[in-house]
């Protein structure tokens, strides 16, 4: 086989024809009129016909990701049914939820998101992060697959959700480039470029580039610190090489490179505990089975409670609408930064057997300083903030921040690498009835240094990364004068995810086929902690003095006074280490009655690693979930005067020993504030229905439809029993029995359509291209709800004007400038506020592009 053959064969065959106007909409590719048996996927390891796997899938074309300014991960989710995600700390750390199975906090992603085979560079620091894509990686995209329900037989990582999959554009033998500007409201700049060589018959080399700026949508009213947040400000790059060494041996090597640099995310407040009860008294509503005698309302809580009412009052004064925040941070920032070096050897042995070998190294680090609750608060005015400033508290009116996280200098606040191996044996018997993959997978995440951050709490910071603070909150009743805790997270994590893998079909016949798949997963994660807190008193006649330095887990280091040691922090050391190991597998049974039918039914096991946790003494680690999902569905393919495609799946998930995410209400005494653990208190059965379907009327037009019903339900919710010598009071599970689950719209809906008009030889082509959307109301918090909504996108323009090469496209998203919520801060049971996420307002402008060598 020659050179050019082989690459033939490992290139052309995944390669999706151009087509005019193809991804001005991010519909399925097949809505664009392009014929079913082209359409190439890697969902099983192989290249395989779209229609042809037994996976209900959604496919966009990497047009279609680029038209639709889809940047950032969470920008996939608007478009595909079945896909919610969580923005909880902001879009750039957002993560991924499908047909309900969600990541929680320090969590094991739900969904894996894999790039050119190799999963995201995992990352585990004091708020979600990593185990993803840097912003940019959908530029310059061959296509994205989004698989839905559990993929652990042969992908790198167990996930009970499903898995995302960003396949690159790869080097080719054509000599091209192209270059596309961007601007928008919000002062948008955006810049592409692309250029691709191949400087040998042998050699190939790609490159592209991506530069996104753009102000934020959320206004800031506080006069302290960015005028606007939820900002966009990345560079993205990317190099790809392939090298074919011999006929029969190809390497292919990728790099790439992401850096974002924001203002980070902020909430709009729109509720609050008016009335906490007095922190002296019992409070009726902490009387539960847990707690039968009822407890105090901490006296931290009875403050940031009214303060966030005074800061809702400000904004209702202020004619304040959903978009506009008040924020006191003085320099907030989200400052993130993913590489990845990804090699790809493939050897063709012989006509039936392929060996291939992927080895992968990354880095994920992130600095962050940010207000967890996007707070301006001062202090109340009322009888009780009265009597504690009558006694040396704080005075009336007195700053002061609730949860400000601050960088500490020369310390990530993550900071982990990664580094995979991963070798595939793929065959077939020389009938071509068998076809198999084996293979095995090692992965090893290694922390970079520690995961470290600053959080000045109840304070008046200028930057508690470096103890800039004063003022601040009541330390206690008994010791009203104010004070600020400085907790400071000190943590180091090792990730082991280890398997070996098999899965072949054989065909009866041509119509009927049997597929078998197992995997067995080793997992490890060894924590390190040396998680301490600083209490800073204003003392009277002394002046602000750090009055008390201890350990974190104050459960298993009681005793421990830094000050006494002189800051030996090895004093607060907390080992732990969480082990697992499981199978994974998966039967299906496929009926092809013609050609173009497939009918699938399936079962599949599906697991998800534990967790720890070092914030939540005497809770800080989770056992394995599983789930057994069940699904049956058809793809139908209509050639002739109106073809198009109908694919259906039903789908039946029973999901066990679920991680649930719990409130944690401390003791008043116990110095903290509260937490969030996580819990293996659910179980929960989740079904529903998804259609994806395409048509082509006639020439030009193009018609397709996205649908997913999705019905989960909280069978189990059993709360961990405290001990009695634990600091929290009581955990409060997200999520009622009976209730659905959090990002688990019942209804999702996609509607896509698009035009083309031929104007002429060296005129060029005119089209026209819609997007509406629907999502159903869905829980975001266990007990918060938000409404449903629905975007319309639109664009029109025109390809190769005159013959020059140009393209110009004008766009609007969220045409009718809809005010969504997409989340909550989740933190009314602890703080009394309740406080939401919005997604983006109406996006306007032009793009204008121009491909060398057209």
């Amino acid at each position: 086989m020659s050179a050019r053959n082989f690459r033939s064969r490992l290139t052309s065959s995944v390669a999706v024809p151009a087509i005019a106007f193809a991804g001005l909409t991010a519909t399925p590719l097949m809505a664009q009129g392009i014929n079913p048996d082209e359409i190439i996927v890697t969902a099983r390891r192989t290249e395989e016909r779209l229609q042809d796997v037994p996976i209900s899938i959604t496919v966009f074309s990497g047009d279609q990701i680029q038209k639709r300014n889809i940047a950032v991960a969470s920008d996939l989710a608007v478009f595909t049914p079945s896909l919610s995600v969580n923005t909880r700390y902001g879009p750039e750390k957002s993560t991924f939820s499908i047909r309900g199975f969600n990541q929680d906090a320090s969590t094991a992603p739900t969904v894996g998101v894999y790039f050119a085979d190799v999963v995201g560079v995992r990352a585990q620091g004091g708020t979600a992060g990593g185990n993803t894509v840097g912003a940019g990686a959908f530029t310059d995209l061959q296509n994205v697959q989004v698989l839905k329900g559990p993929q652990g037989t042969l992908q790198g990582r167990n996930t009970t959700g499903g898995a995302v999959l960003l396949v690159p554009a790869k080097p080719t033998d054509l000599l091209e480039a192209s270059i596309e500007g961007t601007y928008g409201n919000y002062d948008q700049k955006r810049v592409q470029a692309m250029f691709n060589a191949p400087l040998a018959d042998t050699f190939k080399v790609r490159v592209a580039i991506d530069r996104n700026e753009r102000d934020g949508y959320m206004k800031n009213h506080s006069g302290v610190g960015p005028k606007d947040f939820n900002d966009v400000n990345y560079f993205y790059g990317r190099l790809s090489v392939v090298a074919d060494l011999t006929p029969n041996l190809e390497n292919y090597t990728i790099f790439h490179y992401s850096r974002s640099d924001t203002n980070g995310y902020a909430s709009h407040y729109e509720f609050c505990d008016s009335n906490p009860g007095d922190p002296r008294q019992i409070n009726p509503a902490t009387i539960s089975p847990i707690n039968p005698n009822g407890s105090k309302y901490s006296i931290s809580r009875y403050y940031t409670s009214l303060a966030a009412c005074d800061q809702i009052a400000r904004q209702t004064a202020r004619g304040d609408g959903p978009l506009d925040v008040d924020v006191s941070d003085p320099d907030p920032r989200m400052f993130l930064r993913t590489w990845q070096a990804i090699n790809t050897t493939t050897w063709q042995a012989s006509d039936t057997i392929t060996i291939k070998n992927i080895v992968s190294y990354g880095e994920y680090r992130e600095q962050s300083q940010f207000q967890l609750y996007s707070d301006n608060f001062t202090v109340p005015d009322t009888a009780i903030t009265r009597y504690y400033a009558a006694r040396r508290g704080p005075q009336i009116g007195q700053p002061f921040d609730y949860i400000q996280l601050g960088t500490q200098p020369g310390h990530d606040a993550a900071a982990e690498s990664t580094t995979t191996e991963e070798l595939q044996i793929q065959g077939r018997s020389a009938d071509g009835k068998f076809n198999f993959v084996v293979g095995g997978y090692l992965e090893f995440s290694r922390p970079l240094g520690y995961n470290q951050q600053r959080t000045g709490i109840y304070g008046n910071c200028v930057d508690p990364g470096v103890l800039n603070c004063s003022g601040g909150l009541p330390l206690s009743d008994s010791a009203p004068i104010p004070g600020t805790i400085i907790s400071e997270s000190r943590t180091q994590l090792a990730f082991d995810n280890h398997g070996v893998f098999a899965q072949g079909t054989y065909r009866f016949t041509d119509q009927l086929a049997l597929t078998l798949g197992g995997r067995w997963t080793f997992d490890k994660i060894a924590g390190y902690s040396e998680s301490n807190r600083r209490v800073f008193a204003s003392v009277p006649s002394v002046g602000y003095v750090l009055s008390n330095w201890v350990c974190n887990d104050n459960l298993n280091h009681a005793t421990v006074n830094l000050i006494a040691n002189g800051g030996d922090l090895t004093a607060c050391g907390t080992r732990i280490t969480v082990k697992s190991n499981k199978p994974t597998w998966l039967i299906d049974l496929d009926f092809k009655p013609t050609p173009d039918t497939l009918i699938y039914a399936k079962y599949a096991r599906g697991y998800r690693q534990g967790t720890v946790n070092f914030t939540n003494p005497g809770l800080e680690t989770a056992l394995p979930e599983k789930v057994d999902a069940y699904e049956v569905g058809a793809k139908l393919t209509f050639r002739g005067a109106l073809p198009g495609y109908l694919n259906v799946a039903g789908f039946w998930n029973d999901f066990s020993n679920q991680q649930v995410f719990g409130a944690l209400i401390p003791k008043p005494e116990s110095g903290l504030v509260g937490g969030s653990a996580i819990i293996n208190a659910g179980k929960s059965v989740i079904r529903g229905v998804e259609v994806d379907a395409g048509v082509t009327p006639f020439q030009g037009l193009r018609l397709s439809a996205g649908y997913a019903y999705l019905d989960t339900k909280l069978k189990d919710l059993i709360t961990p029993t405290l001990s009695a010598d634990s600091p929290f009071l009581q955990i409060i599970p997200r999520g009622r029995i009976g209730g659905p689950l959090t990002y688990s719209p019942k209804h999702k809906l996609t509607l896509s359509g698009d035009y083309s008009v031929p104007l002429g030889d060296n005129v060029g082509e005119l089209n026209f291209g819609a997007v509406f959307t629907y999502t159903a109301k869905q829980f975001v918090d266990g007990n918060l709800q938000i409404p449903g909504y629905s975007l319309l996108n639109l664009n029109a323009g025109i390809t190769d004007v005159g013959g020059s090469g140009f393209d110009v496209v004008v766009f609007a998203q969220n045409v009718t400038n809809k005010h969504y919520r997409t989340t909550s801060g989740g933190g009314y049971d602890s703080s009394g506020i309740g406080d939401f996420m919005y997604g983006p307002p109406r996006m306007y402008g032009v793009r204008l592009k121009y491909a060398f060598g057209r």
